[in-house]
């Protein structure tokens, strides 16, 4: 199946699930790459909370999320699932990874038979150690070449605000990434196609738990050198648990490995990051979560990423030790001399 923007008399209806900060404004990117070819454009989005839906419907804004973000007039929302998903033809899914299997087990009877699922999630789920694509596949019994990832330096106010941005849109299907990635161009936000779901899913799920490290860092006010140390050494675990699973090198010096890495390390738009300088002032996890608005995926991947790399034996130091900390087995105060305990060694060798 592809999806050609404008190719039919009828409007081509997308659904949305998640009424959050990137559900939301990857709704206003197809909106609005739909706006710049001329496309007709249902787009729906489905949210838990009313008065987000209500907001949404009749301001064309979500003030939860986006703050003052004028949204394009053909996006509409709604609190009941099966109204979003009637008809959908592409159903993004923007919801918290550790909840996705259970609610795909809800609206598995809404979704199409032959619809396209995106992912905008970058998570591994616990006890099972699956990536969001897999948990997709396995749960509404659908191929591979039907399940797209798209990830990237991807921070949802940048975007929504309108600043230039280049993401990755994979997929097993190379046809069906480029059909997915011309649904989503808008004049500031450019789509790249991979084959290298794995790669991409696991650049965009470890680099959480790398700005948990380097918020932590930055909330022990350690300098800039030791924050460019984790990031760098953060890329190098990525790439041997991503090498491990099939993933490929090259994705990994790409926009979905050190592009993600980078934004997601360095901004203060950064649920993770956030969350991990609120760790190192001192909060605890639970104040922590009182803090924040919106679910910080490292927090909860963390364990998860650890466990599959032991399983794998591949050595991810910085993973354990912030493991470590949001397990209450270390200290933030002992976090950073463990932050690079690794075995002497060249720094060729991964």
């Amino acid at each position: 199946m592809t999806i050609a923007p404008g190719s039919t008399g009828t409007p081509e209806t997308i659904a949305v699930l998640g009424a959050g900060s990137w559900g939301t404004t990857f709704a206003k990117v197809l909106a609005d790459s739909a706006a710049a070819t001329g496309a007709v454009r249902d787009i729906r989005i489905w949210g838990r909370r009313a008065e987000v839906v209500e907001q949404i419907n009749k301001e064309h804004r979500n003030g939860q999320y986006l703050k003052d973000i004028e949204l394009p007039g053909g996006i509409t929302a709604s609190t009941d699932v099966a109204e979003v998903l009637k008809d959908a033809q592409l159903v993004v899914l923007a919801v918290p990874a550790q909840s996705l299997r259970p609610q795909l087990g809800e609206w598995k009877p809404l979704i199409a038979q032959d619809a396209i699922v995106v992912s905008l999630m970058k998570g591994l789920e616990l006890t099972t150690d699956a990536r969001m694509s897999e948990v997709i596949a396995q749960e509404l019994g659908i191929p591979a070449s039907r399940v797209v990832v798209v990830s990237g330096p991807n921070l949802a106010m940048e975007i929504a605000r309108e600043q230039p941005t280049a993401s990755v849109v994979a997929c097993s299907d190379a046809e069906t990434a480029a059909s997915v990635a011309l649904c989503c161009t808008a004049p500031y936000f450019r789509p790249y196609t991979s084959t290298d779901v794995v790669g991409v899913e696991i650049g965009g799920i470890v680099k959480n738990v790398i700005a948990l490290a380097v918020g932590i860092c930055e909330g022990r006010q350690m300098g800039d050198n030791t924050k460019a140390s984790v990031i760098t050494r953060g890329l190098a675990e990525t790439s041997r648990l991503a090498l491990a699973l099939g993933g490929e090198a090259h994705t990994m010096a790409g926009l979905a490995g050190l592009g993600d890495l980078v934004a997601t390390c360095s901004s203060a738009l950064s649920r993770n990051h956030t969350a991990g300088r609120l760790l190192g002032e001192g909060l605890s996890l639970e104040q922590v979560g009182e803090r924040m608005t919106q679910t910080a995926e490292g927090i909860k991947s963390g364990p998860a990423v650890h466990e599959l790399a032991g399983k794998l034996d591949v050595e991810m130091p910085i993973t354990a030790a912030v493991v470590a900390v949001l397990e209450g087995k270390m200290s933030v105060d002992d976090l950073g001399p463990r932050l690079l305990a690794r075995a002497l060694k060249s720094e060729g060798d991964y």
